[in-house]
């Protein structure tokens, strides 16, 4: 009986398989979508006979050609005209693989799995150009003009031998023939360890993976997750003049590639989660059920997670004609230590769509942008960094202000315009870094100090912190009752394990819903324009008379539009209403007043994340210096006490204000000491 179980042709167990109803519709409709390849999931395979799929998993070599010959059988069978077609071009269908009922880690790939079929997920990390490459060439005999076609198989053009015309012979002496040749695309790609799949304290792997048929070439870019079907070869690289080495490199030839995390708006939930997306949007307290979902384990932070809320979802980018407005937000929190902004931002970037995390230390301008590195060929090749693979996604930096200022600089252009420009080494190119920044930074002096200004509080540039949309301080300040609360909550989490509070909406549905809203572009309603412009101008009008600090600008209308977005995404909603808009008004007021007070007036002075100075300070400075160029007129040289007297007899400038002005000015070089205790201008 096993006998005759052996003698089966694999072939004609494989069209029994294509005979299935499920598979005659696939093949009969390859000649409507004029496509070449099959794809065959794997489980149904094993379901259909477990030693078939067994053999194939083996020995892929010869069962997919079995598998190849079977489909183009059954397609013969189910439209004769497009498998004559075909023939012309191809002779053959491809089976492609999918799913095979468990990956192979990239560290585990060893001598065992050569040529074996394997599948393994990673990260793409670059990608070469689509090249075709010749499968059958033809050669001419330069001597009697006969055409010899020969397979092609390995890294280089293989010539005949001699020529096939019996009368001629001659060995030696080809020429090519482009077209009589046929050729498919390929392309290589390079795929990396994902970061969840890394054991701790290990250098992330890589592998090479070449592609063939123009039906798996350019389906994945980088950045993209894939899980990749093929057989693993190992190849001997030769060294000039020495031949080959004895240790062989491994690489996969791919045949199937799926993507697995595509940008959110293609990832559709199913029917079912689609039903319990619905379900939640109707509920009238979505916004704050979301909130209390986020980073449940952390306590408090009610108006820094409304601000994560309105940061996943995003608003709507406008492309205009000659401009391009973003969509997705960037905030900033600045807080004293201990007080879970690393947590915070590790949880963001676990729920993001596409969320990478880095930290400010051991990140280069290069690892954030782009890489140009050279290729064996001596050409030069890109490679994507962290916000282009964040593109459409979030992007965490922790420990902002520990960057390089150079490096810092990187991210300017990706916030503002949401591209990434690289003109390098032949290269120049413009990548889309459609990304939202989630920063956080510690203050300058370790902890955050109340009566001092933001920009003298945090070591970052203004050009950085007049990016951000919302900027929230996060203080520990001791308070008997918070701190009753947050003990209990940390102690109880320690105690059994997990957080104590239960999330409101469970992870992977929060992901989803995510997703799913990110494909609603809500409109603003004439109500909410309304509410935003009658905010702007009451705040910009209170800075119309003299003197006064300019509290808002243009650039806070555009974010506070985005919050109002975001926020109507939240809840699915087509349109943003009144509400949306006092709320985005709320929050916006609440970045302000911790970020944007000149502490000397107690207004809210937009300069100071503007340009670093309060308008109080400025005008003082100003006062000094006209004083200082007045008695410079008298006396050519000014005496320090003088000046000090001065201002405080004419201006009431307390002496030690004083001499801290004139500190600063000295510092910026506005004023110099050509003696000890003697000023002049510059």
């Amino acid at each position: 009986m096993t006998e005759e179980l052996e003698a089966i042709d694999p072939q004609e167990r494989f069209q029994e398989f294509f005979k299935t109803e499920k598979y005659r519709q696939k093949i009969s409709q390859m000649a409507v979508t004029d496509k070449t390849s099959l794809l065959v999931n794997f489980e149904e395979l094993l379901a259909f006979d477990q030693k078939l799929a067994e053999n194939l998993l083996e020995a892929p070599e010869e069962y997919l050609k079995h598998a190849n010959n079977a489909a183009y059988a059954q397609l013969q069978i189910e439209d004769p005209e497009y498998a004559e077609k075909i023939a012309d071009i191809t002779e053959m269908i491809t089976v492609r693989i999918v799913r095979l009922w468990h990956a192979t880690q990239l560290r585990k790939l060893g001598s065992y799995h050569i040529g074996k079929l394997v599948m393994v997920e990673g990260i793409v990390v670059r990608s070469t150009p689509v090249r075709p490459m010749v499968m059958r060439a033809a050669f001419k005999c330069k001597r009697c003009g006969e055409i010899t076609p020969i397979n092609q198989t390995g890294q280089f053009l293989k010539a005949p031998f001699a020529c096939a015309n019996s009368s001629c012979v001659a060995k030696g002496l080809f020429e090519f023939v482009q077209e009589e040749s046929t050729f498919i695309d390929s392309q290589d790609l390079r795929i990396q360890e994902r970061p969840e799949d890394l054991p701790p304290g290990q250098l992330p792997r890589t592998l090479h993976v070449k592609l063939v048929g123009s039906e798996i070439v350019d389906v994945a870019r980088p950045g993209d997750h894939v899980s990749i079907v093929g057989l693993v070869r190992a190849i001997a690289p030769s060294l000039p003049g020495v031949g080959k080495l004895r240790t062989f490199a491994l690489h996969i030839d791919a045949n199937s590639v799926e993507v697995l995390g595509k940008e959110p708006e293609i990832a559709l939930p199913s029917p079912e989660e689609e039903e319990k997306i619905l379900e939640l949007a109707k509920d009238p307290w979505i916004h704050r059920k979301i909130m209390n979902s986020i980073a449940p384990s952390i306590y408090g932070y009610d108006h820094v997670k409304e601000a994560i809320m309105y940061l996943l979802f995003g608003g709507v980018p406008k492309n205009l004609p000659d401009i391009t407005i973003r969509g997705e937000m960037n905030a900033l929190f600045i807080g004293d230590p201990g007080t879970a902004k690393s947590q915070l931002l590790q949880y963001v970037a676990r729920i993001a769509p596409r969320g990478l995390y880095t930290s400010g230390r051991g990140t280069t301008a290069a690892g954030l942008t782009a890489a140009v590195i050279r290729e064996k060929g001596g050409g030069m090749s890109l490679e994507a960094g962290a916000l282009v693979l964040a593109d459409k996604g979030i992007a965490c930096i922790d420990e902002m202000d520990k960057m390089r200022p150079e490096d810092r600089v990187a991210i300017h252009e990706a916030m503002e315009q949401h591209t990434v420009s690289v003109a390098k080494g032949g290269i120049v190119a413009t990548l889309n870094a459609r990304t939202a920044i989630l920063a956080a930074a510690n203050p300058s002096l370790g902890r955050y100090e109340p009566h001092r200004t933001v920009a003298d509080n945090i070591s970052l540039p203004v050009t950085i912190l007049s990016r951000f949309d919302l900027i929230f301080v996060l203080r520990d300040v001791p308070n008997k009752e918070t701190d009753g609360k947050m003990s209990e909550h940390i102690l109880e989490m320690h105690r059994k394990g997990l957080s104590p509070v239960e999330s409101p909406i469970p992870l992977e549905l929060l992901r989803k819903y995510i997703s799913y809203a990110k494909g609603i572009k809500p409109v603003l309603t004439q109500e909410a324009m309304q509410r935003l412009k009658d905010f702007y101008l009451a705040m910009r009008s209170a800075s119309e008379s003299e003197g006064s600090p300019v509290a808002i600008t243009a650039r806070q209308l555009e974010s506070l539009v985005r919050i109002a977005e975001a926020r109507a995404r939240a809840a699915l909603r087509k349109e943003v209403l009144a509400e949306d808009a006092e709320a985005s008004i709320a929050i916006m007021k609440k970045s302000l007043e911790e970020v944007g007070i000149d502490l000397s007036s107690y207004k809210i002075d937009i300069d100071i994340i503007m340009t670093g100075k309060p308008k109080s300070m400025r005008d003082k400075l100003q006062t000094v210096l006209s004083v200082l160029t007045q008695m410079e007129k008298e006396t050519g040289i000014v005496e320090k006490t003088a000046l000090l007297n001065e201002l405080e007899a004419r201006y009431s400038i307390a002496r030690g204000e004083t001499e801290r002005l004139i500190a600063q000015l000295l510092r910026e070089g506005t004023i110099y000491e050509p003696r000890e205790g003697y000023l002049k201008k510059t």
